[in-house]
């Protein structure tokens, strides 16, 4: 009776294993199929990084950037990648399709979310690698926080563009996304310092999740940051939360 019991039970979790890893994997293949995604969202943060940070960067310029940097390398691969792919896939029936199909419902998501992280953490592994060259200097624990940080930042951001995908046609979707990820990295301080702009910048700089991601980045060089470290991730969550909770409602509606 008990391999009666457990045999059923232990293939559908395998089943389900599999799905998982498919979808992953076909997600992955196809940011990796699209030059005009993959190549911007590696190569952009890396070579304003290379010039403001290292070549033309002066003081504290290559570590407060190195931090910030980590942050907007992974804004374009959460924000493109959920944002307009979503609203493509949903205009384009795809996400009708794969809801009539046996797929975990989180699949799809947890699939893009994936991709989100590593092109992430590829983003800061070669903005650590550009550091590393230049000089800067650099410790294990300062490595695995910046990290960390990149691959945490895939989940709010990732949340605004699934939110900016269900509610956006897919032609309006790029231009959309451009409004939100530019504005943010300049609002939230990651391309200069905030000081040194009007103090508007920093009085509404709070508004901003990237600029929560960046207080996390910071101290990890070194350098210091505003606030506290539980109330910058819990801002981060809920901003997470609400973003989800919104472009769920929305696709239940729409499709």
């Amino acid at each position: 009776m008990n391999t009666l019991t457990t045999v059923p039970t232990a293939q559908p979790r395998a089943s389900t294993w599999r799905i998982y890893r498919a979808e992953a994997l076909c997600e992955l293949r196809r940011a990796w199929r699209t030059p005009a995604f993959a190549l911007p969202s590696l190569l952009f943060p890396v070579l304003f990084y290379a010039l403001f940070g290292i070549l033309l960067g002066r003081g504290h310029a290559p570590q407060y950037l190195l931090a910030t940097y980590c942050v907007f390398g992974a804004m374009a691969p959460a924000l493109f990648g959920f944002g307009v792919q979503l609203a493509l896939d949903r205009e384009g029936g795809l996400l009708t399709l794969k809801r009539a199909l046996p797929l975990p419902p989180m699949a799809p998501l947890l699939a893009r979310l994936l991709m989100a992280v590593l092109f992430a953490l590829l983003v800061a592994l070669v903005l650590l690698g550009v550091a590393a060259l230049a000089g800067v200097g650099l410790i294990p624990g300062m490595v695995l926080r910046l990290l960390a940080v990149a691959a945490f930042a895939a989940l709010p951001l990732g949340a605004i563009g699934l939110w900016i995908g269900s509610h956006v046609s897919a032609s309006a979707a790029p231009a959309v996304v451009n409004l939100v990820y530019l504005p943010l990295a300049l609002l939230s301080g990651l391309w200069l310092p905030l000081s040194i702009l009007p103090p508007v910048f920093s009085a509404l700089a709070p508004l901003w999740p990237t600029w929560h991601l960046a207080q996390l980045a910071l101290p990890a060089v070194g350098l210091p940051a505003q606030g506290s470290t539980w109330v910058h991730i819990a801002v981060l969550l809920a901003v997470t939360g609400v973003a989800l909770g919104l472009a769920r409602r929305r696709l239940r509606r729409v499709g």
